[in-house]
Parts: structure tokens; C-alpha cells; sequence
């Protein structure tokens, strides 16, 4: 294959991850030549309503996936915090990267942490699992829709509409904006969104020639840790814009997840935890996920599903 074509969204911080997986394989694969196929998806059109209420679903993913079964790209490159829990038919995800730190990360220029923040405070977020999480730790704070890219977030904080803003630690160190955080938050207090820190490249499943070029890609401990928080995921029935987290760590051959679901206001967090092996993420993501279904995660996810229809 002499051309790779890559699907990417348009914004700075898709383009970037699209840009580094371009870079890696013409690192690895002498000869090739690679484009950049930029596509406007549906979640970057209409920014002004919160992502629960406009169909969360494979918002950031319709558009290349439906460029990649059409065969006007070869590779779509994606946040694995936007990728939804079940793929078209036809497409899969053989390759996650390296991952990048997991956290989400408070930023603002008047305050250096969340305790500093006063009663009445606007934090801005589109993230119903930030928001339940931040409001049932810190109540006092006023939690407000934030929509856009990464620039447009941070231009709307430095404009004075909020007094705080959340966003994923990984995505302003791949911009270079480290030196934008104020405080990374401890997991304690925010568990991090399913496969957050990850760059997964999907294709088609039939595609003979991309795979033996993009499995270099893979590292394996990102592609089991994912693989065990997507699998709790996928069995609670949860999505990329609902008020849920896993997050694996591994250590040796040995993996911790730590699940939770929560009312979107933060009233109830429900919290669940187990190990495993690395042999068996998938079991591990199930079990964590039944134990949240049996302290009654489905009833509060009916719930945010129907407020959203």
C-alpha cells in the first residue's frame, strides 16, 4: 500500500493525535506516504447544546466511521473517551497507543485548586461524569455547560465566564498547554472518563494491508487497561456523555478497576472496585460493572437516558 489515508476530526487537539500517529508510521513503514483527511463531525457543529441532550452517542465518530466503510479513508484516528461501546459492523480497533496521563485537570487564573474555589463559584464542564463527581465533593460550586474545543474552553475562561473550567490533563499536554493547569485532580475526587489518555486507531476489519502497518502502534498495557474499562462500560450500559467512570491501572500482571455511576447533580455516587489479571480484562470490567448494576447503577442511568430524549 503506497498512500494511508487518516480520518481525523478537525480540531487542534484531533489533528495533533491524527499528526502523531502520521509521524509513527512513517517512522516504522519506509516508503509510505500518508494524508490527513480532516471531517467535520456532528459534535463539532452544534457546540451550544450540553453533549447529554443531543444524542451523545457516537457524536464524534459517525461521520469517519462512515468515511472508513465507504473507503474514502483507510484509518480514523480517535479520543477513546468519545468512542462508543459498540463499533459499526465491519470496524474495529486493533490498536491503542501509548497512554498519556489519565487525570482531568482544573484551570483557572484566580484559584489553584477546587478547596480554594468560594460558594457560588462557576465551574464549567459538558461532562455529566465531572460534574457529579465535583458537585458531590464540593456542593458549594456552580457547575455550568462548557461546549468547543480546547482553545475555545480556554478563551471562554479567559474572557471571564467561569471561574474554574475542567478539562483532561492529556489533552493540554499535547498541546503544550501544561503551564494552563492549576491543579491536577486526584482520581480520588474525579475518576477519570473510560479510555481518557488513550488515541485508539480504528479500521476495517477486512483490511489486510493497514493491519500489519498500524499493530507496531499498539502498546499493550494502554490496549488492556481500555479494554477492561470499555468492557465495564459496555456491560452497565453506559455511554461517553452519561454520569459514569471506570479506570484501570495495571501493576506487573495484576489490574485494578474502579467503577462508579452517579445522579448527575451528585446526590448519590455509587462506587464499585476489583482485580484481576492481565490475561482477562474483559472479566474483570464485567464484574466491576455487575457489582454497580446490583447497587442499582441501572435505574440512575434510565433515568439520565430519559431526560435526555
Amino acid at each position: 500500500m503506497a498512500v494511508v489515508r487518516i480520518g481525523t476530526r478537525t480540531s487542534p487537539l484531533a489533528l495533533w493525535q491524527a499528526n502523531q500517529v502520521r509521524e509513527a508510521l512513517l517512522s516504522t513503514c519506509r516508503g509510505l506516504r500518508v494524508e490527513l483527511v480532516e471531517i467535520i463531525s456532528e459534535g463539532d457543529k452544534n457546540l451550544d447544546v450540553p453533549l447529554s441532550r443531543v444524542g451523545g452517542k457516537g457524536l464524534f465518530l459517525k461521520e469517519l466511521e462512515t468515511a472508513l466503510l465507504d473507503r474514502e479513508i483507510d484509518l480514523a484516528v480517535h479520543s477513546m473517551k468519545d468512542v462508543t461501546v459498540e463499533l459499526p459492523e465491519g470496524l474495529h480497533i486493533p490498536v491503542y497507543c501509548s497512554r498519556e496521563d489519565s487525570r482531568d485537570a482544573l484551570v483557572s487564573n484566580k484559584f489553584s485548586c477546587l478547596d480554594e474555589l468560594p460558594e457560588g463559584a462557576i465551574v464549567g464542564t459538558c461532562s455529566l461524569r465531572r460534574q457529579c463527581q465535583i458537585k458531590a465533593s464540593y456542593p458549594r460550586l456552580q457547575l455550568k455547560n462548557l461546549r468547543g474545543n480546547v482553545n475555545t474552553r480556554l478563551q471562554k475562561l479567559d474572557s471571564g465566564l467561569y471561574d474554574a473550567i475542567i478539562l483532561a490533563v492529556a489533552g493540554l499536554k499535547r498541546l503544550g498547554m501544561e503551564d494552563r493547569i492549576s491543579q491536577i485532580i486526584p482520581t480520588s475526587i474525579c475518576l477519570p472518563a473510560v479510555g481518557q489518555g488513550v488515541v485508539g486507531i480504528e479500521c476495517r476489519v477486512d483490511d489486510v494491508d493497514i493491519h500489519p502497518l498500524i499493530l507496531p502502534l499498539n502498546d499493550l498495557q494502554s490496549a488492556t487497561e481500555t479494554r477492561a474499562e470499555r468492557a465495564a462500560n459496555e456491560c452497565i450500559g453506559g455511554g461517553c456523555h452519561v454520569p459514569v467512570a471506570f479506570h484501570c491501572e495495571q501493576s506487573g500482571q495484576r489490574l485494578t478497576l474502579r467503577g462508579l455511576v452517579g445522579e448527575p447533580d451528585g446526590s448519590r455516587v455509587l462506587r464499585s472496585q476489583g482485580q484481576g489479571f492481565v490475561s482477562d480484562p474483559v472479566q474483570l470490567g464485567v464484574a466491576v460493572a455487575e457489582d454497580l448494576v446490583g447497587q442499582g447503577a441501572k435505574a440512575i442511568l434510565d433515568c439520565v437516558y430519559r431526560d435526555a430524549d
